[in-house]
């Protein structure tokens, strides 16, 4: 056990573009399947590349959340998350995009088949897996889709939720104007976005991510959270006993709660 945090841990300080300091006590994902819980699901891109993720079902209509990892992560990202998320009211499902890797000893399927196929996995070519787990979502399930994203996959999420009208809201994690020179300045995309938003990042990123807001003023149920603590880049501030950890959690609270 001691070997596989050690592994964990060093795969996830490897893996981030925030070097902010973590609590030694925080706990880092692992699986915490039981039978039929969280259920491992499949269904297909738009190129027959096959998706893998996993279920978090309560019931039948509760309201959905598609969770989106960052670099190099997978589905497990949201280990803990998820659990949090269910007790909250939530449906959740946790994808493993083509674009990122391993956490600990668990693989990311998508990604390794994609591989194998010789399929290009850069960050943009998970744009279209996500596509697939929100049409996926909205047909199986008959409902909108609260879409979550972290670090790369919340620039994705911004972008699709503009743009699809089977998402709902957005979660944003740590997104950035990464792809503004392929798909436009965010910016822009923004400046007109009228669905429910919560954005937020490390307090070092706020300023950034708050440019991202220059041509767009928020709205009733459109919220920047900006931490009193350091925080950390991603959704990876959730995981369990995490630094500033809870002061996230209250802010996503309160903002799920309003749009329940």
């Amino acid at each position: 056990m001691i070997r596989f945090l050690s592994v964990l841990i060093t795969s996830v300080l490897l893996s981030t573009s925030c070097c902010l300091k973590r609590d030694k006590t925080v706990q880092t994902p692992c699986p915490q399947e039981k039978k039929e819980y969280p259920e491992r699901v499949e269904f297909y891109a738009p190129d027959s590349l096959k998706i893998s993720a996993l279920l978090y079902q309560i019931d039948d209509s509760s309201p959905f959340i598609l969770l989106c990892h960052q670099a190099r992560f997978n589905k497990f990202e949201y280990a803990g998350i998820a659990e949090r998320l269910n007790n909250m009211g939530f449906n959740c499902m946790a994808i493993d995009q083509r674009s990122g890797g391993p956490i600990g000893n668990q693989q990311n399927l998508t990604s390794l088949r994609a591989l194998k196929l010789g399929k290009s996995i850069d960050y943009l070519d998970a744009e279209q897996d996500i596509r697939a787990a929100i049409r996926y979502a909205n047909t199986k399930f008959n409902t909108k889709v609260i879409l979550w994203g972290s670090s790369y996959s919340s620039t994705l999420a911004l972008y699709l939720a503009a743009e699809m009208d089977e998402v709902s809201y957005v979660l944003a994690f740590s997104p950035g104007n990464y792809f503004a020179d392929r798909k436009g300045s965010l910016i822009d995309v923004l400046s007109e976005f009228d669905k429910p938003l919560f954005l937020t990042s490390s307090k070092q990123e706020a300023k950034s991510v708050g440019q991202l807001l220059s041509k767009h003023k928020l709205v009733e149920n459109q919220v920047q959270f900006i931490p009193k603590g350091n925080g950390h880049h991603g959704s990876r501030v959730l995981w369990i006993n995490q630094i500033d950890g809870e002061e996230y959690w209250l802010a996503v609270a309160l903002f799920l709660k309003q749009l329940k």
